[in-house]
Parts: C-alpha cells; structure tokens; sequence
C-alpha cells in the first residue's frame, strides 16, 4: 500500500525552506550593517521572539530543565557556538558575493551527514550511498583543484552544520527549546558586541534612518518562524521526504545568486556541483528505493 504523505507537514516543511532560501534576499539589503551586526541582531530578537512563543505553547520548564543538567548545558553550548559561526559565515558570503559557495555548502550538507553517521554513529552505508559521498568528495576536490585553494565558505558552511545535527541528536531536548537554549548561550556576547559598538559609535543602527529599525526583528523572525514550521513538517513527514523537501532551500540560494545577484558561475563551477547534484540525485534515489511500504 502506498504511503500518505501529510499534507500539512509538506506545506509547513516547504514555507520553511523557502523562507531560508529566500532569505539571502534580506541578508543582502541589510549589508550596510555589516555580517557581525546583523547576526548579534539576529540573536538577540530571536530570544525576544522564542522566549513569549514557548512560554505560550508550553512553559519554560524544559528551558528551566538545562540549566540542572551540566551536560545537556555543555552540550547545547558547543551547538550554540557551531550554530552562531553557520550563521556568521552565512551571512558574510551573501553579503560579500559568495552565496554560490554558501549553497555548494548546503548541497554538500546531506552527504557530509552519511559520512558522519557512519563515522560516528557506525551506520552502514547502503552502495549507493557510498558512491553519492563518493561523488560529493570528488566534486569538491575538482573545486579545490580549479580555485587552487580551499573553498572555506562551502566547507566550513557544510562542516559546522552537519556537526551541529550529529550534536543535537544526541541532545535530549526539542528542536524549539534547544535553540532557545542556544540562543541565551549566544545573547550575552551578542549584547557585550551590540554595546560595544554603541559605545564606539560604530553601531550602524544608531546611524541609519528609523525607516529600517523594523528590519532587525525580522532577522529574528526568519530564524524562528521557519524553525517552527520545520519542526512542524519534521512531526509528520518520513524522513526521505523531509530530506527530499530540503534541497529547495540551497536550490533558491543558487539561482538567487546566479540569476538575480549575478554572481560569476563558470564551467569549472558547474562541474563541481554537477558532481555533487549527481551524488545528491543518487541519494535521494536510494533512500525512496529503501523507503518501506507503509
């Protein structure tokens, strides 16, 4: 029997990766405030925005519950640093014109994740999934030949990404309140930075026009709102479909990019990523191959 696919999860899951890959759009009309301003601001309404949500739906006693468990807090700290540099790095290459690099990083992103399951977690790797990281590896080695350097933005975009899910699965918290979490552990260096700033009156939104004082929650609400959703889409989809479902938001970063940033995108580029959207394609096969009747 074919299995049904929920309506509302692919709904949800499909606003929230839109959402993320539209969202160079906004990275790049804040670029006069600079990446680090932007992601402090980022972090700070984004605690001012979970914090009412959670309290809300279901209290904050699963917030509360971290700070009496040294481990899970140590945990969630290092996830909160591999979360907030994913962020920083983000948002610099698509203010500098680098978002390219910054989708090749998230194409690369469900390959790296096989690669550390088996190496961490002692997953086997079906064939298929082999030669698709396979296919992923040689794609970014043709990169590094062709730069004649290493393309950090993509790598350092895929490395604390995948390391970041491989952490928060072995953290025994939600999805929404493990990024509250997170996002307290970054406020108080994201509020030390902001006032920094003020107090050497480098702090751009002190300087600009009221008009964009609107525009800094909205850094928060594009890290909350899609999370939201996803989690919701994550709650009723299989996983191949959710992995499926994923791919549109690097998809939209690309052809903003290339089509309305007009980023250079040569023929030694597109050989990179047609190695690893083969790899990807081979991936997503197996795993709906695999996937068992329901």
């Amino acid at each position: 029997m074919n299995q049904t696919i929920d309506r509302r999860g692919v709904i949800s899951a499909l606003i929230a990766f839109t959402i993320w890959g539209l969202s160079p759009l906004f990275f790049k009309a804040m670029m006069h405030f600079g990446a680090f301003e932007v992601v402090a601001h980022r972090v700070l309404w984004s605690a001012l925005l979970l914090a009412p949500w959670i309290w809300f739906r279901q209290g904050l006693g699963e917030a509360a519950r971290v700070l009496r468990e040294p481990r899970l807090l140590a945990l969630l700290c290092l996830t909160a640093l591999l979360a907030t540099a994913n962020w920083l790095v983000y948002v610099w290459a698509v203010m500098t014109g680098h978002a390219v690099d910054a989708s090749l990083g998230y194409f690369i992103n469900p390959l790296l994740n096989v690669a550390l399951g088996a190496i961490f977690l002692h997953e086997r790797l079906r064939t298929a999934q082999k030669v698709a990281v396979a296919l992923a590896a040689i794609g970014v080695v043709w990169r590094i030949v062709s730069l004649g350097s290493l393309p950090w933005v993509a790598l350092t975009l895929a490395i604390t990404f995948a390391f970041y899910g491989l952490l928060r699965k072995r953290a025994p918290i939600d999805a929404t309140n493990g990024l509250f979490i997170e996002t307290l552990i970054a406020l108080p260096v994201a509020l030390v930075f902001l006032g920094w700033l003020a107090s050497t009156g480098a702090l751009v939104a002190a300087q600009v026009s009221p008009a964009w004082w609107p525009m800094l929650p909205l850094a928060g609400l594009i890290t909350a709102v899609p999370l939201a959703l996803f989690s919701e889409g994550a709650r009723r989809l299989p996983l191949s479909v959710l992995g499926l479902l994923q791919y549109a938001s690097p998809t939209l970063v690309f052809l903003i990019a290339v089509l309305v940033f007009r980023e250079p995108f040569g023929a030694s580029q597109l050989m990179s990523f047609a190695f690893i959207w083969a790899g990807l394609a081979l991936f997503t096969w197996d795993i709906r191959r695999s996937r068992p009747p329901v």
